[in-house]
Parts: C-alpha cells; structure tokens; sequence
C-alpha cells in the first residue's frame, strides 16, 4: 500500500512538472555524455600508452660524411668503432632485449615508405641518412643507462629515446582530458543546480498535500520518497540517454571510422568501456538523488 502511494505521487510529479523534468532529464544526459567521454579520453591515453611504450626503442645514430657534432669530427663511423658499438651493446643484455643494426640504405627505404606521397622523398638520397642502432630495452625507463654508456662517443652522433618524443605527445591528449573533464564536472554542476531548483518547484507546489501528511503523521521517508524518486528517475534516463551516446560513439566513431583509418595504434576497447558505462549512470543518480535530500531538508521543516 505505502509502496503503492510513493509510486503514484511519484508519477504524478514527474506528470505535473514535465516541462522540469524533460529540463533535467536533457541537461543529465549531456553531462553524462561529456563525463563519460572524457573518462573514454583517459582510457585511449592509458591505450595508447601501453601500446605505443611497450614498442619505443632508443636510437643511437652514427656519424656520417656530414654530421656536424663535434664526436664526429674525425669524419664518418668506421667499420671497427661500429663494431665496438655493437659489441658493448650486446654486453648490456638482459637491459638491451634487441639491438637491431639499420643501414643507410635500410633508412632510405623506411623513409620512402613513410613518405611515399610526399614531394620530400624526391629530395632525399640515402647519402643524407644516418646509419644507426635500433635497441629495444627490457625496460624502457632505464634509458639513461644507454644515454650515459654512448652519448657522446666517437662515432655516435646522437642518442635519440623515442620515449621523450611520446610523452609530448602524451601531455597533450593529458591536457585534453583534463579540458574535457572539467567542462564535464562544470556541467555535473549545473545539473545538481537544475534538479535543487526543480525539487524546489515541486516542493512549493506540493506544500498543501505535504503539510496535510505530516498532519496525519507520516514519515519523513513517506514524504521525501516520491521526489527523491522524481530526481532518480530524471536522472536514470538522462544517464541511460548518456550511456546510448558512449555506446553509439565506441560502435560508430572509434570502431567503424578511428580503427580502420589509424590501424597504426590501438584504440579503447569494449571491457574498458563496459567499466565507464555503470559509473556513468550511477553518477547521474547519486548526484540528483543528494541534490534532492539536501533540498527536502529544508523543506520537511515548514
């Protein structure tokens, strides 16, 4: 019977203050999508950073006819300091997991496929390439061992970690999340704002029926129920509307236009987005439902 009562003054307040709760049931569902999408940004980043970290390599490049560093002014490598490299190399394992020998030939090659469409391949001979050692480490952290035992050294022109150059590119996607994260939380806000002035609406509106219950002495469950359920249930299809959006953006977005395209990187794959979905429409609930509570507080004291 009580459960019975609570449902339909539920229904009926949500009936009466359709034009509020459409308000709400909108702004939560963009919210949720925006939340939901920057926790989806973060989950790429860690993607991506597991596949592209666990493929990094350390590159020592050896000096040509032209190199200007000073190590290389005794002109280019010769075929005995190259093969002193090498061997000093093999003598770092297990840290050095491969060391890979790229000629300048190997490098013109590479360089054509990478740049097949473009007019600087046209400019290029393998002349002006550089020779080098490709190391892949067992631990890509521990790149300044390689740096200290090589940087410098006669016939090294430069030590490059391929590291460094995806942390920028991290830092990046980093700030982009942080971006999208706050625009999200700044309209967490704002929904928390809508469903309070909502509550308010309805409570005021109500403010007979209310008193008339606390006459007959029901309970502060009984009384703040059906708007607590009012906020719960704006909330539960705006984060239900959210979660359709995420679904529609892993299906339509990242794994029928992102993933055929950049097939040379991984992208978020669906157990990561299974873990956002519940926590996106939890979110939204738990959210409305202690806006609402703080609310009713106020009001069950007239």
């Amino acid at each position: 019977m009580r459960l019975r009562f609570i449902f339909s003054e539920t229904f009926q307040g949500l009936r009466r203050n359709l034009t509020m709760t459409f308000a709400v049931i909108i702004t939560v569902a963009v919210s949720l999508t925006l939340f939901g999408a920057g926790l989806l940004v973060r989950a790429q980043v860690d993607s991506m950073k597991d596949y592209w970290y666990d493929r990094v390599e350390v590159s020592i490049f050896l000096c040509g006819a032209s190199s200007a560093a000073p190590a290389c002014s005794l002109g280019a490598v010769t075929p005995e300091v190259r093969t002193q490299l090498e061997t000093e190399l093999n003598a770092l394992r297990p840290l050095v997991q491969e060391v890979y020998y790229e000629s300048k030939e190997e490098a013109y090659q590479h360089f054509l496929e990478q740049f097949q469409d473009s007019p600087i391949a046209q400019n290029v001979t393998a002349d002006a390439l550089p020779e080098s050692f490709r190391v892949k480490l067992s631990d890509p952290t521990k790149y300044e061992v390689i740096a200290a035992a090589f940087a410098g050294r006669p016939g090294v022109e430069q030590v490059q970690d391929q590291r460094q150059l995806l942390d920028r590119f991290f830092k990046l996607l980093n700030g982009l999340q942080v971006i999208a994260l706050s625009v999200a939380v700044a309209m967490l806000l704002v929904t928390a704002l809508l469903v309070i002035n909502t509550i308010r609406v309805a409570a005021h509106a109500r403010r007979r029926e209310v008193g008339i219950m606390r006459l007959v002495g029901a309970s502060n469950f009984m009384i703040r129920m059906p708007f607590l359920l009012e906020a719960a249930v704006s909330a539960a299809v705006g984060g239900l509307l959210a979660v359709g959006a995420l679904v529609a953006a892993k299906v339509f977005l990242i794994d029928e236009v992102l993933a055929p395209s950049y097939r040379f990187t991984a992208f978020v794959a669906w157990d990561q987005v299974i873990l956002i979905l519940p926590v996106v429409f939890l979110t939204g609930i738990v959210i409305a439902m202690i806006a609402a509570a703080l609310t009713l507080r106020r009001y069950l004291k007239v």
